[in-house]
C-alpha cells in the first residue's frame, strides 16, 4: 500500500512539473495595439520555481504589419534607443549574440532583403588546441516577402548576396583551417549539398534551434553554443518561433531575480514555445541582453537593472 502511495505521489509530481503555464492577455496594458497583435504574460511557476515570462503574438498575414530588423555598425544601442530611431514601432526585441570587444553581431541579420550581419563559422580552440578551429552553422529565423517564416541553419559570407540555408542541422567539425569556404560545408553534408538560397526579406540569428517539426530538439552541440552548466542553467531568455497557422511568437523570460523570476533553461524555454503551438523556434541572445518593448514599454525587467546596449534588434511596426 505504501509503495502504491509513493508511486502515485511521484506520478502527480511529474504531472505538475510538466503542466502548462497559464497565460494572461495583457493587451490593455499597451494602448494602441492592432487587432492582429496580442501580448500575454505568465507568472505561474516553472517547474516549481518563480517565473515571469511574456510573449507577443503577431499575425504574419496582416499586410498592415511590417516585420524588420535594425543594426548598427561597430557600436551598440539600447532597445529604447532603437525604438526612438525607428519611429516608435509596436515591438522592439534584442536578437543576435555579439562581441563586447568589437560591438559586432556574431549572427546573421537580413534587413530589406540584404545581408548586413554574418554568422561566425570558425571558433578558435583553447589551451592545447589553440591552432585548431571548430566550424558550426549558426541558426536564424527569417520572414520572406510572402510572409512565410522559416528557421534554418545558415552559411553566410560577405562575398555572397544571399545566405545559404539547410533545413537540417550540420554537426560542427574541428580542423586547422581558419576560414573554410562554402564548398567545404557542402562537402560535409550527408544529403548532397543540402543548401539552398535563403531569400528572406528579414532575418535575425541566434541559436541554438529549440523546436523542429513541432518537437523539442535543441541543437546546442551542433551549433557549439553553450558548454557545461550553460546548457541547463536558468537564465533570462529571448526566443522567436512561429505556428503552422502563421502566427509569429516573440518571447522573453525574466531571470536572475531571486525569489521573483529565476529564468529558464533551454529545455524549459523550448517547452513553453511548444506548448504555444510553435512549429519551429530558436533561442536568441539572453542574459543581460534580454529585453522586449511593446509600444515603448518594457515587459520583463532586464537582469542588468537597466537595458543593455545591443548591435541589432527585431522590430514589428505598422505601415
Amino acid at each position: 500500500m505504501v509503495k502504491k502511495m509513493v508511486a502515485a505521489l511521484c506520478l502527480l509530481a511529474g504531472q505538475q512539473l510538466s503542466a502548462q503555464v497559464k497565460w494572461v492577455n495583457m493587451d490593455t496594458a499597451f494602448a494602441g495595439l492592432p487587432a492582429s497583435v496580442h501580448v500575454y504574460r505568465t507568472q505561474d511557476p516553472l517547474d516549481g520555481k518563480p517565473n515571469i515570462a511574456w510573449y507577443v503574438e503577431a499575425d504574419l498575414k496582416d499586410r498592415s504589419l511590417i516585420f524588420s530588423a535594425d543594426t548598427t555598425l561597430n557600436r551598440r544601442q539600447t532597445p529604447s534607443q532603437f525604438y526612438e530611431r525607428n519611429h516608435q514601432p509596436l515591438l522592439v526585441v534584442n536578437c543576435t549574440f555579439f562581441s563586447f570587444a568589437t560591438n559586432r553581431n556574431l549572427n546573421t541579420v537580413i534587413r530589406n532583403g540584404e545581408l548586413v550581419g554574418y554568422n561566425i563559422h570558425s571558433l578558435p580552440g583553447k589551451g592545447k588546441d589553440t591552432l585548431t578551429y571548430r566550424h558550426p552553422l549558426g541558426s536564424a529565423i527569417g520572414i520572406s516577402r510572402k510572409r512565410k517564416a522559416d528557421v534554418a541553419w545558415l552559411y553566410t559570407d560577405s562575398s555572397k548576396r544571399f545566405a545559404y540555408a539547410r533545413q537540417e542541422s550540420l554537426s560542427a567539425w574541428r580542423d586547422s583551417v581558419e576560414t573554410p569556404g562554402f564548398k567545404t560545408f557542402t562537402a560535409r553534408s550527408k544529403n548532397g549539398s543540402g543548401f539552398h538560397k535563403w531569400k528572406m526579406q528579414t532575418a535575425v540569428g541566434g541559436g541554438p534551434v529549440l523546436l523542429q517539426n513541432g518537437e523539442i530538439k535543441v541543437t546546442n552541440e551542433e551549433e557549439v553554443k553553450f558548454t557545461g552548466k550553460g546548457l541547463t542553467d536558468k537564465h533570462p531568455r529571448t526566443a522567436m518561433g512561429y505556428t503552422a497557422s502563421g502566427k509569429l511568437i516573440v518571447m522573453v523570460i525574466e531571470g536572475r531575480n531571486p525569489g521573483v523570476a529565476e529564468g529558464a533553461s533551454l529545455e524549459q524555454e523550448a517547452r513553453l514555445l511548444k506548448d504555444l503551438g510553435c512549429a519551429e523556434a530558436l533561442n536568441l541572445d539572453g542574459g543581460g541582453s534580454s529585453c522586449m518593448l511593446v509600444n515603448g514599454k518594457e515587459t520583463i525587467k532586464p537582469s542588468d537593472k537597466q537595458q543593455r546596449p545591443v548591435p541589432a534588434v527585431f522590430i514589428i511596426s505598422r505601415k
